[in-house]
């Protein structure tokens, strides 16, 4: 499946809750993903793992679908022809640590 397939099949299956509840209100359950996510990666089985990157990408998309933001162009536009900060398609900027 591709991502705009993913996207569009998240899309039929809760476009109508995802709306209602607004772009706000599902960035925070995306948040609760995100940290099921974190606690899988520290003591998870790799099945608990899979599932929860499933559903932290589902929550991505369904941000998105609220947006109108495809995520499969808006990827490919950003990172197709490289790394968006040296255009090299192995990084070439250093490991820099944000602060």
């Amino acid at each position: 499946m591709h991502i705009k397939q993913f996207q569009d099949l998240i899309e039929t299956m809760y476009s109508a809750k995802d709306r209602k509840r607004g772009s706000a209100g599902t960035f925070l359950w995306f948040m609760e993903e995100v940290g099921e996510l974190a606690a899988a990666l520290a003591s998870g089985t790799r099945e608990e793992k899979a599932g929860e990157f499933a559903d932290v990408f589902a929550w991505l998309v369904t941000i998105a679908n609220v947006e109108g933001i495809d995520v499969e162009a808006a990827a490919t536009a950003k990172y197709a022809s490289g790394c968006p900060g040296c255009g090299e398609m192995v990084c070439a900027c250093g490991d820099v640590e944000k602060p």
